[in-house]
């Protein structure tokens, strides 16, 4: 049976279309775009049993790009921060808690940015024909760079598909390459898509990868190179490079069963764990705050503004679990950032590490911190104290680190900094004055 395409909507309002089929742990299976088009693909046997087989045991979801397949076809913007919007419009859609994330070949980039800006989200990442840059890949792959040049549209996918599945292919070939002709327009192709992707580059955001990640390849397979796997997987903290036999370049080709149980096996281990649940009870609240983003969006500009702050936000969740915090998902207030911990020590050694960040990404941050009881409420927090603790944080000046005196008293002992008394402060919704505290790192000895 054809699984049903549904759609979410995107930051941007774009309309995305996917799929799903299989139950237990998700998995998102991002397109080979912009050549992807869920009921064609279907059709296609050697697609049909590539999903099938990765759904055996998971539940997988899969999508077509903005612009192609039947997502919505009149788009303008193919960003990489578009691109990563269509995922989180899935997520968003499916109240995904934590998930997999697959990066299949074109969307790798997509996939690896996604996944270093939003740590909490993406339990385990597999990346399939990985790269960052489509401008090192085309420079990698010389017999891609001949057919761009082509100007019969025929002429262009047929041998296009035969590159990508083999000149041997025969019927296959021809099949995939009518799916190429049925996905995208040639306009949407060689004047929206191909310049913006040319322009799309994920390199820096290897090494903020917190996930533990797979990268596959095949030994001889030319698009990319090996080389290009064996670097995006070097530059990743918990990464694992598996090369397998072969030369296709699909992983649906050649010898899939091979593919798939690499892919489950990595998926597998340490199965059974249940991520950490936000906490209900007294917690350490951190909330962080763009200082004066109304004035830095008409500085900036709208795009280039959102551009940084959403780099921003993954460094500053990064920041957050690698200090045993709990990042909270979705749009908070403002342009805030909302996280807990368990630690006190952990939280001001976090703060400062955010403020810090901040300052780099020319985005300085207000940052406040408060303890008290939270209420948890499927992927939220709620409660007096976080309500305390964003009051807090509009007291501080940009990248200051601001502390209730409830979270001094519980790490005056431990955290390894100076507090400067700021008094009594009468918050906006709170009854009785609160004393803040500034932090100051120690001197050094």
């Amino acid at each position: 049976m054809e699984p049903r395409v549904q759609y979410a909507k995107a930051s941007d309002g774009v309309s995305i279309a996917y799929a799903d089929i299989g139950t237990g742990d998700p998995v998102i299976h991002t397109p080979n775009a912009p050549f992807s088009h869920l009921t064609l693909d279907w059709q296609f046997p050697e697609f049909r049993r590539w999903y099938e087989q990765l759904a055996q045991t998971r539940r997988l979801i899969w999508y077509d790009a903005r612009g192609s397949g039947l997502s919505d076809r009149d788009v303008e913007d193919f960003s990489l921060d578009a691109l990563v919007a269509d995922i989180e419009a899935l997520v968003e859609k499916l109240h995904l808690k934590t998930f997999h994330l697959l990066g299949f070949q074109a969307s790798s980039p997509v996939a690896i940015a996604y996944a270093a800006r939003h740590p909490g989200r993406v339990a385990k990442l597999v990346l399939w024909g990985a790269y960052t840059s489509y401008a090192e890949f085309m420079a990698r792959s010389p017999a891609l760079a001949s057919v761009q040049d082509m100007q019969d549209w025929k002429t262009f996918t047929e041998t296009l598909a035969h590159i990508a599945i083999g000149w041997s292919a025969g019927d296959p070939a021809r099949k995939f390459a009518e799916i190429m002709r049925r996905s995208v327009s040639p306009a949407t192709l060689s004047e929206r898509w191909g310049p913006a992707r040319r322009a799309i580059d994920a390199t820096e955001h290897l090494p903020q990868i917190r996930a533990p990640t797979l990268v596959l390849h095949r030994q001889n397979c030319p698009l990319p190179p090996l080389d290009v796997a064996q670097r995006v997987a070097s530059a990743i903290a918990d990464a694992r490079l598996v090369v397998l036999e072969g030369d296709a370049v699909a992983p649906y080709l050649g010898d899939a069963v091979s593919v798939v149980s690499a892919i489950d096996d990595f998926l597998s281990e340490g199965g059974g764990e249940e991520p950490t649940d936000l906490p209900s009870g007294t917690a350490i609240i951190l909330f962080a705050d763009i200082a004066d983003s109304t004035a830095l969006t008409e500085r900036l500009g709208d795009a280039a503004f959102r551009g940084k702050a959403r780099g921003l936000d993954g460094a500053l969740r990064t920041i957050i679990h690698d200090n045993a915090g709990t990042p909270i998902e979705g749009k908070l207030l403002g342009d805030g950032v909302l996280a807990v911990f368990t630690s006190a020590r952990q939280a001001i050694e976090a703060a400062l590490a955010c403020g810090r960040s901040g300052d780099d990404a020319g985005l300085p941050l207000h940052l406040g911190l408060h303890a008290g009881d939270v209420i948890r409420e499927e992927n939220n927090v709620y409660g007096g104290a976080v309500n305390i603790a964003a009051r807090i944080s509009g007291l501080s000046a940009p990248g200051e680190v601001l502390v209730s005196d409830t979270v001094r008293g519980l790490a005056r002992t431990s955290a390894g900094v100076a507090f400067e008394d700021r008094g009594e402060q009468a918050l906006k919704g709170v009854g009785e004055p609160v004393r803040a505290w500034a932090v100051r790192e120690a001197a050094a000895p």
